[in-house]
């Protein structure tokens, strides 16, 4: 008996994950087990052929983290962190133009693709329990928009660096819908053909660059963070941030734990309509965006591409249970941006 608990003891794998990657250390599988590193070199950006006994490694991996905390660190994606680097440092100018400047550029609700644009601070309130979110934003949703592009001198590839990423973020988010897929024993292809129309009028994935202005000027109301606590409407997220930190994730425990930026890294993470579709087996997990203890005088800058299927598209468990009934993934979507939504001043939605 204790050969055999020797053995198996020996045979515990080993996961790297965020707190991990500060020390140095690898951390057993556990309950208190932080958002595991996953490698996805095997089939990053670029690369087509991938062996079988790799992608059944990282399948598996990818799907024990979307089943726990819902979170994953992807490494070696294709998308370098220089990449990353520039748009951030381009969206960073566009967010320090003046308020009248980027007014223009402000989201539409009378317009078509009236999710795109500028969305300014206070805005949004993702918990309505909380006042708006200290934070700005940026959205690109569809590739053929006539959305109105600052015409500042200073940034003139602001349109061509925002159109660029998001092409990256698309090739990968459908990479990773195609492992998630293969994890749940599916079809490749069962959740890319649910996608086939992002970057269109059809389709509601958005890119967001997001800008979290230093707060030592700031009045903060009681209770007020810089993004409320809440949970993603869509199929998967994207995630890049800088390492000034803030983001939260709740762990099933319902405590929340740090998230912090690991370069060179995608942090991607399941959302609701993805929950749902695959009955409850990958998690959608509540997470946040707190204030600064110290270095109120320091913003954060973060870009998100939220992935969500076809506007047409009617969601029903994946299994073939009925333990949620089918829904319209627009009218979702719309539903949940209501709440976030439903106290600004133009009642914009988001889609």
């Amino acid at each position: 008996m204790k050969r055999k608990k020797a053995m198996l003891t020996k045979r515990r794998k080993k996961v790297r994950t965020a707190d991990s990657e500060s020390t140095g250390s690898l951390s057993f599988n556990s309950p208190k087990m932080d958002i595991p590193v996953v490698n996805f070199n095997a089939y990053k950006l670029g690369e087509d052929q991938i062996p079988d006994e790799r992608l059944s490694v990282m399948t598996e991996e990818i799907k024990q983290a979307f089943s726990g905390t819902g979170f994953v660190y992807l490494e070696n994606t294709g998308i370098e962190q220089q990449e990353v680097n520039r748009v951030m440092d381009v969206s960073k100018k566009f967010f320090l133009l003046p308020e009248d400047t980027k007014k223009l550029c402000a989201r539409n609700s009378d317009h078509e693709n009236f999710n795109d644009g500028w969305v300014s601070s206070e805005i949004e309130r993702l918990n309505p329990l909380r006042p708006g979110d200290l934070k700005e934003a940026f959205n690109i949703s569809h590739l053929d928009s006539v959305l109105k592009w600052p015409s500042d001198a200073s940034i003139p590839e602001f349109q061509e660096v925002l159109d660029s990423f998001f092409r990256r973020c698309k090739a990968l988010a459908l990479r990773v819908l195609e492992v998630t897929a293969l994890s749940l024993g599916l079809q490749r292809d069962f959740f890319v053909k649910k996608h086939k129309l992002i970057g269109t009028n059809k389709n509601c994935t958005t890119l967001r660059t997001l800008y979290y202005p230093p707060l030592h000027k700031v009045i903060v109301k009681p209770n007020q963070i810089r993004c409320g606590e809440h949970s993603d409407y869509g199929s998967v997220t994207l995630l890049f941030q800088d390492e000034s930190g803030g983001l939260e994730v709740m762990h099933r425990s319902g405590q929340y734990i740090s998230a912090p930026c690991i370069p060179g890294t995608v942090l991607v993470n399941i959302a609701d309509l993805m929950q749902r579709w695959t009955s409850d087996v990958l998690v959608s997990t509540s997470h946040r965006v707190v204030l600064p203890s110290d270095k109120m005088n320091t913003s954060r800058q973060s870009m998100a591409f939220f992935v969500n299927p076809d506007k047409d598209e009617i969601i029903s468990c994946c299994d073939g249970s009925s333990k949620y009934p089918p829904v319209n993934a627009l009218q979702y979507t719309k539903d949940r941006a209501y709440i976030a939504y439903k106290d600004a001043n133009n009642s914009n939605l988001a889609f």
